[in-house]
């Protein structure tokens, strides 16, 4: 079974010193050890960037561009890269219009018309309440994770 990992799962994991690390670490070892593959979108790698190459200051890792670099190299390597389809763009606008979506959560939905354009219903995220208007997907924390709540 495919799994989304969102950004804010990947930042922490390579946050060295940030409290959610370990959580974030270990579910992504019990997902893979129980046979998920986990993926990602462009838009996550493109989130991740921008926010390892923002200053410390200003809630970013900052790294420069070659760390971003490799660490994006890294990603690619680790999770599957599923393509940016133009089909994607039409599950976003009936989300946005269906729930009426503004601002910043039109991120995240795109990143649920993502998973519908690639037939995945399951996303590992630390925002769970940002994806809980979306019906028809099930959003996973790591902690739901490392309680014993795998996707089936």
């Amino acid at each position: 079974m495919k799994v989304l990992v969102d950004t804010n799962v990947l930042l922490r994991i390579a946050q060295a010193g940030h409290p959610h690390r370990p959580a974030a670490a270990e579910a992504v070892v019990q997902l893979i050890a129980a046979d998920h593959e986990l993926c990602v979108v462009p838009q996550v790698l493109y989130e991740f960037w921008v926010s390892a190459t923002r200053p410390e200051p200003v809630n970013g890792l900052g790294m420069d561009c070659a760390a971003a670099e490799r660490s994006l190299d890294e990603l690619v390597r680790e999770f599957r890269l599923l393509r940016d389809e133009r089909g994607v763009y039409g599950f976003w606008r009936s989300l946005i219009a269906a729930h009426q979506v503004q601002g910043k959560l039109a991120h995240d939905a795109r990143l649920v018309a993502a998973m519908q354009r690639h037939g995945l219903n399951d996303i590992l995220t630390f925002n769970k309440p940002d994806f809980a208007r979306f019906t028809g997907i099930r959003v996973l924390t790591p902690a739901d994770i490392l309680s014993g709540q795998l996707p089936t």
